[in-house]
């Protein structure tokens, strides 16, 4: 069987008497990092057999852990910190696992995201996870076009090197509303700070970011997108655009076309890719292309 096992994410003492019951017990403990994960066994006084299971190696060693789970081994999934399969390869072993038929059980535990979300003080009825968002221009901008109508609370994780330009990349995308910055949860520095994103760029420009960090972000009041959703034209979309762009030219300012359709974006609360598309619209039937 996979035991899928979550771990403390900072304080040792959350780990569940269940969960080191299972540890104790299992044939093989699959981890993130098995440095790091010989350090909590080695707290409990558990020794074990380890075997990496890591985003860099998965492909190769996955094969060889379906191979003993098939051959009645009981095998421990852990990640770094939290609970396996959020934001971790563990994902991928556990489909694994369960497209092979084999039995799948998990001890719950701690999981950064959630206590985030109950910590921030937003709507906690309705949320989303997005992990991660990573450096790739392609999927910020993804990410970009739905936060601006999402009316769900957004958690998202993000490491203490990029936390001020992921700060940045919020305040140009959700302005003002409220965001909840939680950094080192249940270790002995664990901060929480409830502000938009202009306030926290402030203090983390004067305080160097440090820890991990996860951010929960408030949705778009759904009365307002709605309203919006339900008047913008394209041709509201199109004279907005060539207002900015006069305006920059006015300045001396050459602005992109892809910057200007995105700051259109923001005023009428809608995706970036569906103001390009109603920009097109006009400006096609203004070329006389249509």
């Amino acid at each position: 069987m996979l035991y899928v096992v979550a771990t403390p994410i900072g304080n040792l003492g959350d780990i569940s008497q269940r969960a080191l019951e299972i540890l104790e017990n299992c044939d093989i403990v699959a981890a993130e990092d098995t440095r790091h994960t010989q350090k909590l066994l080695s707290h409990f006084n558990i020794k074990k057999p380890l075997i990496s299971y890591y985003e860099h190696n998965k492909v190769a060693r996955e094969p060889l852990l379906i191979e003993k789970l098939t051959n009645g081994e009981n095998i421990a999934l852990v990640s770094d910190a939290g609970t396996p399969g959020i934001s971790d390869p563990g994902a991928d072993l556990i489909k694994a696992a369960t497209d092979a038929g084999i039995e799948v059980s998990m001890i719950p535990g701690p999981v950064a995201g959630i206590m985030a979300l109950v910590l921030s003080g937003l709507p906690t009825d309705k949320f989303v996870f997005e992990g991660f968002i990573g450096t790739d221009n392609k999927k910020r901008q993804e990410f970009a076009d739905m936060i601006v109508a999402e009316t769900r609370t957004v958690i998202i994780y993000e490491a203490p090197h990029r936390l001020l330009k992921t700060l940045e990349f919020l305040e140009k995308n959700v302005c003002n509303r409220k965001i909840a910055v939680c950094r080192e949860l249940t270790k002995t520095h664990e901060e929480v700070l409830r502000g938009t994103a202009a306030e926290h760029i402030i203090h983390f420009t004067e305080n160097e970011p440090r820890g991990e960090f996860v951010l929960v972000i408030e949705g778009t009041d759904k009365n307002t997108s709605r309203t919006e959703a339900a008047v913008v034209t394209a041709q509201d979309v199109y004279d907005k655009f060539n207002e900015i762009s006069k305006d920059s030219l006015n300045k001396g300012l050459r602005r992109k076309k892809n910057d200007i359709i995105k700051e259109v974006a923001a005023s009428f609360n809608i995706p970036k890719n569906q103001a390009y598309d109603m920009y097109e619209e006009i400006n096609l039937q203004t070329r006389g292309d249509l």
